[in-house]
């Protein structure tokens, strides 16, 4: 994966954004209309979001999707 720290701060603030809104991952996906997994993977930096499940996923939250995208990278060395 050539964005790991990236893709691992994106779960981070996934998570935190789902879990402010008080939700389950399988409440999200459900309202996603995606797979439980597919948020699980995300959050634990499995798996990198299509355009398509990070729109689903911000619309499910009721986030715009510059705030999904409004997260920060460590600096940090691979």
């Amino acid at each position: 994966m050539k964005n790991a720290q990236a893709i691992r701060a994106f779960g981070v603030h996934l998570r935190r954004l789902r879990e402010s809104k008080e939700l389950s991952q399988q409440q999200l996906a459900d309202l996603a209309d995606v797979a439980k997994i597919t948020v699980q993977r995300i959050e634990n930096a499995k798996f990198t979001a299509t355009l398509d499940v990070l729109i689903s996923l911000s619309d499910a939250m009721g986030v715009p999707l510059e705030e999904m995208m409004n997260f920060s990278v460590s600096k940090e060395k691979k």
